[in-house]
């Protein structure tokens, strides 16, 4: 869901084979909400009553969105080198527009199924949106003005959760919209409901980092430098997470659980606050995808190019396999025996709460998922390179 696939006369790969990567893994966890029998019941990263296993199909998939929003960020870097600044703004203004639609209409429809809109969610492509509008916005000012307000909300909107709620309803809406939601439901109506489950804001920022990194992409860059830089910046990131989470006092709303079982200490020390992201779970997943991009960058293998496949077109390969995932679902809901009296449930309709099946299952139908999905989004790689098309360039 770069900011503009088509402009780039020459792709570059390792942006490609990690979001690609990220895109695959994102789709377990989506896989796991459908058809897992503990996803509507239990908190899968809860050390006190979750396994090994299940904790890390869960953890593992925190990577997706910050990789996702901030590879954005450094795609609409790379895409404004091939158009005037008034340009590359309004082509992101526009893009961050149809994107909150995008969430609005079609993703939450693939999501819930529900022709009536009766539950709206608004997650990763919403914030993506938003934080794609402020960065037409600040871009136009300067580079270094993304730089910095990037480093300001990543760093600094932890500040939050050490200071009081506020008394008044309105503004205590607005501080969860942009910083603090982590589940916010708002009724527009008796029946009608919508959950925030994006805080705009710290997106932002991690998408205006991402813009930072993509000066590093210039064709007159050297390449040995830019490796040398990301890894640099990997493992300080990495020692940033390390070190906050062993000090325990800043950068995430839930301090880290002391336990006496060592297993569940470690279960704890990796549970971080996705809803916000906090600093600590920036830096714990931001961290290793930087020294992705300088392992992956002259790496050529079946494994990349796969994943080079489905990183090429992410916001096709999103939209659709969220389609695919709950047909799936209805049909598997039938087939387990269930009526129709127990289609109508919140926020997924044909996905009771005693529904599902173990961890195996759900690994194979994700991983069916993935691969029905390889063909399509290749043809469709393939579509964009030989075609130009203006409304390529939002797909």
């Amino acid at each position: 869901m770069d900011a503009d696939n088509t402009s780039l006369s020459k792709r570059i790969l390792s942006i490609d084979i990690l979001r690609g990567f990220v895109m695959i893994v994102m789709a377990l966890d989506h896989t796991r909400d459908f058809f897992h029998i503990g996803a509507m019941t239990a908190d899968p990263l809860n050390p006190e009553n979750t396994t090994g296993l299940l904790f890390f199909t869960r953890w593992i998939t925190h990577f997706c969105a910050p990789v996702f929003v901030f590879l954005s960020g450094l795609s609409a870097y790379l895409s404004a080198q091939h158009k005037t600044p008034a340009q590359a703004a309004s082509f992101l203004f526009k893009r961050g527009l149809w994107l909150i639609f995008i969430e609005i209409a079609v993703v939450s429809l693939g999501l819930t199924f529900n022709l009536q809109y009766n539950f709206i969610i608004l997650q990763v492509i919403w914030a993506t949106g938003w934080s794609m509008i402020f960065l037409a916005l600040a871009s136009r000012i300067s580079y270094q003005s993304v730089v910095v307000i990037g480093y300001i909300l990543v760093f600094g909107h932890n500040l939050f959760d050490l200071l009081p709620k506020p008394a008044d309803q309105t503004a205590g809406l607005i501080l969860k919209v942009f910083f603090t939601a982590s589940g916010t439901v708002v009724p527009l109506s008796s029946n009608h409901l919508v959950g925030i489950f994006y805080a705009i804001l710290p997106w932002t920022g991690i998408m205006f980092l991402g813009y930072g990194i993509g000066a590093w992409y210039k064709k007159e860059y050297a390449k040995e430098l830019r490796k040398r830089k990301l890894l640099v910046a990997g493992i300080l990131t990495i020692l940033l997470f390390i070190t906050l989470r062993l000090i325990n006092i800043y950068g995430d709303p839930a301090p880290r659980k002391e336990y006496r079982d060592f297993f569940k200490n470690l279960l704890s020390f990796f549970n971080v606050s996705k809803y916000p992201p906090s600093l600590q779970y920036t830096a714990m997943t931001l961290g290793p995808a930087l020294l992705f991009l300088a392992l992956i960058e002259k790496t050529a293998n079946w494994f990349t190019k796969i994943n080079a496949v489905y990183g090429a077109v992410p916001f096709f390969y999103y939209v659709i396999h969220f389609y695919l995932l709950h047909i799936l679902l209805v049909m598997a809901f039938f087939a387990t025996g269930h009526s129709e009296k127990e289609i109508m449930q919140v926020p997924f309709l044909f996905r009771p709460a005693a529904f599902g099946f173990g961890l195996p299952a759900v690994y194979l139908i994700w991983i069916c998922v993935v691969a029905s999905l390889y063909l399509p989004c290749r043809w469709f790689k393939r579509y964009k390179q030989t075609h130009r098309q203006w409304w390529l360039s939002y797909i």
